[in-house]
């Protein structure tokens, strides 16, 4: 047999090899951080006080206090009182865990919340308001959401109904009076 081409091996010049692993080892962490960066950044609900109990569920109304912020501290919402007598609902704001009434990254977040605790909420963007935040809002397109959030009760939507029912009668008699009338004798 004949050969038709040979090639001669170089040796390898020292930490040549050294030189080719070092590359290797960088291009794999550059493709892990280019990876890790791609990935959409998900919610984030974190415990200040613990709560206790069960948690909210899909159509339950959840009364609470919250502080609602830009990821660079700009306060744009907070719960207000509720103009009620006392007693009828607990203190906070109601909000119904139901599709559409509020946003999904808040639904998602007060369902791993318990009555009582306090809690941290980072909503990312595509949970929040996404590129179309309420026309006049001072939230802008594409922002995440931060939440300060105390979870002071829940109870189910039937419930809840029954006491705003209950609190309409209570207020009717006030507001139905007889204008126009002449005052009994």
């Amino acid at each position: 047999m004949t050969e038709i081409t040979r090639v001669p091996l170089q040796p390898i010049k020292k930490g040549s090899l050294t030189k080719l692993w070092l590359g290797v080892v960088v291009a794999v962490l550059l493709g892990a951080g280019l990876a890790w960066a791609a990935v959409p950044k998900g919610l984030d609900v974190e415990t200040v006080t613990a709560g206790t109990g069960d948690s909210p569920k899909l159509g339950d109304v959840v009364f609470v206090q919250y502080v609602g912020k830009l990821t660079d501290g700009t306060e744009f919402d907070r719960s207000q009182p509720l103009p009620v007598p006392p007693g009828l609902f607990p203190e906070g704001n109601p909000l119904l865990l139901e599709e559409g009434a509020i946003i999904d990254g808040f639904i998602e977040g007060l369902t791993q919340m318990q009555k009582g605790g306090s809690y941290v909420l980072t909503i990312p963007a595509e949970q929040a308001y996404g590129a179309e935040p309420p026309p006049g809002s001072p939230i802008p397109p594409n922002a995440d959401l931060v939440f300060e959030v105390d979870v002071v009760d829940f109870m189910s939507r039937d419930d809840f109904q029954a006491r705003a029912a209950a609190l309409q009668q209570m207020m009717g008699p006030q507001g139905e009076g007889d204008a126009g009338a002449p005052p009994a004798e």
